[in-house]
This record gives C-alpha cells, structure tokens and sequence, in this order.
C-alpha cells in the first residue's frame, strides 16, 4: 500500500506544481488595492465590466461623422490616430477610441472572443447615444473586433489580422503563408491555437523566443515600418503605453488566443451588409506587411467582391502612421473619395 500512496501522491504533488506553472496570475484591476489607478471616463457594460474610453475630434452633437477606433496588439486607446485637424473640422468627425478588454483602463474580461469584442462597440456607441448611423476602423489586431459589427454606416480594417485556420482558407494557400512568418511567430500561433492552455508558459519562458510581435523583433518589421518607426523615436514621448499594466495574460495574451483560436463564424461565409450601398466596408493592406501577409488578404477580398480592397504597393504594417494614410483612408470610408496613390 505504502508504495502506492506515495505514487499517487507525487501525482497530485505533479498535478498541483503544473497547475501553478501554467495557471497565469490574477490581473491587476484599475481602481482595485495594488492595482493601477483609475485616470479615465468609462462605462459600466451590461456585464459589470468597466471600459474605458476617449473623445477626439469635433463635438459630438456637431458630428456628421461618428467613428469608434479600436486600437492595435498592445497598444491602448491613448495612441491616437494620426489624423488631421484640417481633415477633422473639414469633415466634422467626432472620434471616440475605447481599451479593449484586459487593456489600459478595461476590465479584463476572461470570456473574451470575436462576438464579445463586437458587443462591447456596440454597448459603448449606445451609451454614448452615438446613433444607429456610425462608422468603425481597426487597425492590426484591433481587425477581429470590426469584422463581428460590420452591419453599421461603414467599417475600415486597415492591416486587419488573419486567422491562418479560417475554414474557407484552402490549406495549401494557408500553409505557404504561415511558413512565410518568422519561426518564432509561427510557434507562438500554433500554440495559441492548437494548446491555448500552455500559451501563458510559452510567452513567460527564457529559453526560446516566443512572439516576435510581443518581443518587437525587428524582422516582423519592413523597411518602410522602420523609418516610421525611427520618425516616432525621434520625436518626444508623450504618451505612456499603459496596455499591459493589468497583466500580460488578459491584454496580449488573451489577444492571441481570441484572434487565433477558433472563431463563432468565418468571415469568408458574410455577406453584403450593404446591399443597397447605403454604406462601405474597406480593407487596406499593405504590399510589404510581413505580419499579416498580402496573398491571404488578397484572396479574402476575392471571396469577399463587396470589400472595397485596397494595396498600398510599399506599405508595410505601420503605414497607417506615415505620409497622411489617415486622412486618405478616412475620405475614402467617409466620402468615397479614392487616392490615386492605390492600387486596388
């Protein structure tokens, strides 16, 4: 008997150390002892959930326009979008950008996936009595959460992540393009799909690099990407990123698993939410992005014809912050105005 107690207790003792080494601390809620402090307006969601948010742009009330931003893989609603004041007061744009879940200021939210990123847009625009008739745009990650509430005035997914294991994908296509990413990358996605329960373990480990987005290795990075990134450097920080101050597991992590796990839909299967043409929905890709790669972006918009798709022959995945890519990315979801500098 002795023998056996002690081996099933070297099991329990083994099961208790697994679970302490794969279960990722509890975040650090804003406003909670110990936690960051609480600096900005935010709602109280249906769920008891706190986002947080910011306004820019012109008054609301004055607004022809109304656009809710969704920011980027750990990045917060602090990093504005570089958009011109001339273009802003032109147009009569009110913006209002929000944290995500588990980001800056918002609660974290352990449920979090594609249809819950979408309600928590819609439940923000109907606290701030934004009407039925508003417009969104995500950039990078902040793609996932646009693509569940395409169905408003009009969306913009500007560099919008890929999910490698959409069904509609062929798997050959698929496959080329994942072996394209840094291997690094392609480790940390395979396990965020495949064995989500070790991804905390992956991304906290010292002996191999996990995410090379996480990391910002300078080989996700196009030569275009680097003199933007080498114009923000040079300028004076104002802006402190607070994306992960409640924990790395509900902002980036969580991020990762919900953009790379097993999605509620396809977004290959939507159809037209715009039928009569009473709004727009647009992608723009950049041709040298070595994130989110080209070839899958170009095969969604041919499954997907309604998508007003646009390439921007040098831009890699940063050109949204360079050269007035704001404005022109703005017109043409706002007015249909198409920059001659596209090709589409």
């Amino acid at each position: 008997m002795a023998p056996k107690l002690v081996f099933v207790l070297l099991i329990v003792l083994l099961g208790w150390a697994l679970q302490a080494i794969l279960r990722p601390p509890p975040p650090k809620l804003c406003g909670s002892p110990g936690g960051p402090p609480v600096t900005s307006t935010r709602i109280k969601l249906r769920d008891g959930r706190h986002l947080a948010y910011k306004e820019d742009g012109v008054e609301k009330d004055k607004a022809r326009y109304k656009i809710v931003t969704v920011h980027a893989f750990d990045s917060t609603k602090d990093f504005p979008l570089p958009v011109s004041k001339e273009l802003v007061e032109e147009l009569g744009i009110y913006l209002v950008a929000f944290d995500r879940a588990g980001y800056g200021e918002s609660d974290p939210n352990p449920r979090r996936d594609v249809k819950s990123e979408a309600l928590d847009i819609e439940e923000l625009a109907d606290q701030l009595d934004l009407g039925h008739k508003f417009y969104v745009l995500g950039t990078s990650m902040g793609g996932y959460s646009v693509w569940g509430c395409l169905q408003l005035a009009g969306a913009a997914l500007v560099v919008p992540i890929i999910n490698y294991w959409w069904p509609s994908f062929p798997p050959e296509l698929s496959r080329q393009a994942f072996k394209k990413l840094i291997v690094p990358e392609q480790r940390t996605l395979w396990i965020a799909h495949n064995i989500p329960s070790l991804l905390y373990l992956w991304m906290t480990q010292k002996w191999f690099p996990s995410s090379a987005a996480a990391m910002h290795h300078p080989e996700i990075f196009s030569k275009h990407d680097m003199e933007v990134l080498q114009k923000m450097m040079a300028m004076p920080r104002t802006i402190e990123n607070k994306s992960r101050q409640q924990g790395i597991y509900e902002s980036i992590h969580r991020d990762l698993l919900v953009a790379f796990g097993s999605w509620e839909f396809d977004p290959m299967n939507m159809t037209n939410p715009f039928p009569q043409n009473e709004g727009s929905v647009h992608i723009w890709q950049g041709y040298e992005d070595r994130l989110v790669l080209v070839e899958l972006q170009r095969y969604i918009s041919k499954k997907l014809p309604w998508i007003k798709y646009h390439e921007v022959p040098e831009g890699g995945h940063m050109f949204i912050l360079a050269n007035g890519w704001a404005d022109r990315i703005l017109k043409a979801l706002l007015v249909g105005e198409e920059p001659s500098a596209v090709s589409k």
